[in-house]
């Protein structure tokens, strides 16, 4: 088979967009509308560079490389092992998978529990039968873009939007931008794309993609990528328009919901004011499927990893059982605990992330040597774990932290940005100036 059928191919799409919709990218949009009121459109164009345009490219990029190791490799084999395993547990069963199974209980239904229900009890039965699906779903990878792409998240999309249609015609009462967004709406929605993490779980996703397309019997290299490519830019597409129907919401109720703490707040005043109690059912069941597709992209492509970086030892669907049983108790009983060690681990890897994206998918066209890609991760990995150091724990390295806080960018958590882009310049420079005047061989291609 050398081609996917439109359905196929559509399946597809959708399911990248499931895989990358949880519970942040529900909650973040309307939260800036709220807050950037009158100035939306502006901080939504700047939030879908990190939330939108990041998540696409990277998962395009790791589809071309067949995968995050090949990618990381790039550095060299002792960074592609640390830093791929670290982003898999970090974004799988150390942060994402757990997240994605409580955050939905916390935010849609436990607010609304009586005062004689017992809440710990509704979380473990909620999360047992959550991550039950997960697992269902999961042990049979062949039948995900069926599953995700086919029913989870049209479903989940015909929910969001039967949503937006029903608070869109709520009175508007847009506000003037607060706090971050009055003094700049475009930097503000930047540096909230990062929120998502998307550009993370991009690194996991575009494998997953590629895996599936592969799938289809679809098994020549250059047609897997052609498809990973259209697919990650529908994908973006909709994840694009879903940003705008929920921001629009956080937009039209920003002066009647001043100062709301979350975009859960948001959402669940405007809908319960649009559909009364039966509203409040309708978000719980958006926030359920919106973290279940994530989830189950997180479990099947942690699976795989496992799975290859131990010799098929132990099989996939053992691999499968074990994060999502592992999940299922942090859910319950350790996620607080567990956040604290694993927010400054993506602190650290995230940075490095984006700079192996921009470099990778820009590679074909400027042939980085080894040295390059070593340098960038080098700036782009101590630079965050020293500002990490300082702001997490209040330890301070000698010189070191005084360096990092006099970097460009840094009081906003940028410190890496320029000093990772002047290096990769400059020693990309030098070395093509030594290959030109004979001072060095030819750069090898990676």
């Amino acid at each position: 088979m050398n081609k996917l059928s439109r359905s196929q191919f559509w399946q597809v799409s959708i399911m990248l967009f499931g895989l990358f919709f949880g519970a942040g990218n529900l909650i973040f949009p309307p939260l800036l509308g709220n807050q950037a009121g009158n100035q939306t459109l502006l901080a939504l164009l700047a939030f879908s560079v990190t939330a939108v345009v990041f998540p696409v490219v990277g998962a395009i990029v790791v589809g071309k490389t067949d995968g995050l190791t090949n990618l990381a490799n790039r550095v060299g084999p002792l960074f592609s092992l640390v830093f791929t395993t670290a982003i898999y547990l970090s974004i799988g069963p150390g942060l994402g998978i757990p997240r994605a199974g409580s955050v939905p209980f916390e935010m849609a239904i436990a607010p609304y529990l009586g005062q004689q229900v017992n809440v710990s009890l509704a979380r473990f039965l909620y999360t047992l039968v959550f991550f039950g699906v997960a697992l269902w779903i999961c042990l049979k990878p062949n039948e995900l873009v069926r599953r995700v792409g086919k029913y989870l998240t049209p479903t989940l999309l015909g929910l969001i939007f039967l949503m937006f249609i029903k608070i869109v015609f709520l009175p508007s009462q847009v506000s003037t931008p607060v706090g971050d967004y009055a003094d700049n709406a475009v930097i503000k929605g930047f540096l909230s794309g990062y929120d998502t993490m998307d550009a993370v779980a991009a690194l996991n996703f575009g494998f997953v993609v590629a895996l599936v397309i592969q799938r289809f019997g679809i098994k020549d290299k250059k047609e897997v990528t052609r498809y990973t490519v259209k697919a990650g830019l529908l994908a973006g597409a909709v994840l694009f328009a879903v940003y705008a129907c929920l921001s629009y919401i956080g937009a039209l109720s920003s002066a009647r919901i001043p100062g709301a703490e979350n975009g859960a707040v948001v959402l669940t005043d405007s809908i319960r004011l649009a559909l009364g109690n039966f509203g409040v059912v309708l978000l719980a069941m958006i926030f359920t499927l919106a973290c279940l597709t994530t989830c189950v992209g997180l479990i099947t492509s942690g699976g795989e990893y496992f799975y290859k970086l131990f010799n098929e030892k132990l099989s996939y669907k053992t691999w499968v059982y074990i994060w999502t049983l592992f999940s299922f108790l942090i859910a319950n009983f350790g996620l607080n605990k567990l956040l604290a060690f694993s927010v400054p681990v993506l602190t650290v890897i995230y940075p490095v992330a984006l700079v192996l994206i921009v470099m990778g998918i820009s590679h074909d066209r400027l042939n980085y040597s080894k040295l390059t890609y070593q340098v960038a991760a080098f700036i782009s990995v101590v630079l965050p774990f020293i500002d990490m150091l300082y702001h997490t724990f209040n330890l301070r390295l000698p010189l070191l932290t005084q360096l990092g806080a006099s970097m460009p960018l840094s009081n906003k958590g940028l410190s890496w940005l320029v000093p990772t882009l002047l290096a990769v310049v400059l020693v990309t420079l030098v070395q093509k100036l030594l290959v030109v005047f004979n001072r060095v061989p030819a750069v090898e291609e990676l």
